[in-house]
């Protein structure tokens, strides 16, 4: 995996139409950005709670085919929701119709889950987080498995992104399985988790420069260059102590275009 900065967008898939979620997609490709990513819940997480919503990987499907460069993934895919075989069908599946020139662009998000409604409205059961971290452990080796047994297999190896900073269990799941590992909060927070993913990666034996760090940063637009210490979680800062995939969400209705734009000329400065 690359170490150059990127910029991912999450594309909320709440309160629009999907002829609204498919412009947004377009307008991600347009203005320059790495990564689209949807989430996966199955209500909104703002505003109404039972407004229009979505689901997550029909959703990726239809940008797979819409979309020519952008890499494209789920932030995070829930092990609770899907068996681990079938995911992984999926997921070679959005890998194929992504595909141009041979070379598919799915990013497999996956993490434990944690939010209630979305298991127990749709019948899956929500057990404990120890629990659900368990599950995470014992599907990954399904899924990597499952894609060497598929005919045809992925375009390519399929990148894994884990998302979480549970620093007993969710790291060190990251330390043996991600190719991305995603956190949140400010910029010393993510440090310090790095640190920690780092520790894990010394025990099992891995090299930690394999894993590609990723956060979320603010969508707040400013003047570029002179404000970007301005964001909560800045990029200038997250590059800093080690990020390189920048994560800004888009919210309907307004689409608004100016932390991307902001974003990817920080990008284009930083990775000239």
């Amino acid at each position: 995996m690359t170490q150059r900065a990127r910029i991912a967008v999450q594309v909320k898939p709440q309160h629009a139409s999907f002829a609204d979620l498919r412009r947004a997609a377009a307008l991600v490709e347009e203005l320059g950005a790495d990564m689209l990513l949807t989430w996966d819940h199955f209500f909104p997480l703002s505003g109404d709670p039972d407004g229009r919503h979505f689901e997550a990987w029909t959703t990726l499907a239809a940008w797979a085919e819409s979309t020519d460069h952008v890499e494209l993934g789920v932030l995070v895919s829930s092990v609770g929701y899907r068996n681990p075989n079938l995911l992984a069908d999926m997921a070679r599946t959005v890998d194929h119709i992504s595909a141009r020139n041979g070379t598919g662009r799915l990013i497999l998000g996956i993490g434990a889950g944690w939010f209630e409604r979305d298991y127990t409205s749709y019948g899956f059961e929500f057990g404990t987080v120890a629990q659900r971290l368990r599950t995470l452990d014992d599907d990954l080796p399904v899924i990597r498995e499952r894609w060497d047994r598929l005919n045809p297999v992925p375009t390519r190896r399929i990148p894994i992104l884990i998302g979480g900073g549970g620093e007993k269990v969710t790291l060190r799941i990251a330390a043996q399985h991600a190719d991305i590992w995603h956190g949140f909060g400010d910029a010393e927070t993510i440090a310090h988790k790095h640190r920690v993913l780092d520790d894990w990666c010394a025990r099992i034996g891995r090299d930690p420069a394999e894993i590609v760090r990723s956060a979320g940063v603010s969508p707040k637009p400013g003047r570029f260059p002179e404000d970007l210490d301005d964001y909560p979680a800045s990029a200038e800062k997250l590059y800093a102590v080690g990020t390189r995939i920048f994560t800004v969400g888009l919210e309907a209705p307004t689409w608004d275009p100016g932390p991307i734009r902001d974003l990817v000329a920080w990008r284009d400065t930083r990775n000239a």
